[in-house]
């Protein structure tokens, strides 16, 4: 199976359309149901341990995988309704990261960049 990003956005896109769900698709509606998933995933992490977090067992890391999938489907219906290329995206951003934090001065340190 090829496996990309245009390939799942283009099957998003048709599912969308069979049901006639593009007008509910603003990228406004679309940003706020992509908060409520991002919050249904923190809510599976919610008072873990750091170690309980890398460690959920099966049940929870197959919801887990659920959500992430629902955000990944809102991330990719918000960058097809605006025309945004994802990968560029994140290639852009991590160009910008990494003048952001410079190895010499971000290694080992969770500070904010503003702090380094």
């Amino acid at each position: 199976m090829n496996r990309n990003l245009e390939d799942a956005r283009e099957k998003i896109r048709s599912f969308n359309e069979k049901r006639n769900w593009n007008k509910f698709h603003s990228p406004k509606n679309l940003a706020m149901a992509l908060s409520v998933d991002v919050g249904e995933l923190v809510e599976h992490f919610q008072w873990l341990t750091e170690d309980e977090s890398r460690s959920v067992d099966a049940q929870k890391l197959a919801d887990i995988k659920e959500e992430m999938a629902d955000i990944l489907i809102y991330l990719l219906n918000i960058s097809d309704k605006l025309n945004i290329d994802l990968l560029d995206a994140v290639g852009e951003k991590l160009q910008i990261n990494e003048k952001k934090y410079p190895v010499d001065k971000a290694f080992n340190s969770s500070k904010k960049y503003t702090d380094i």
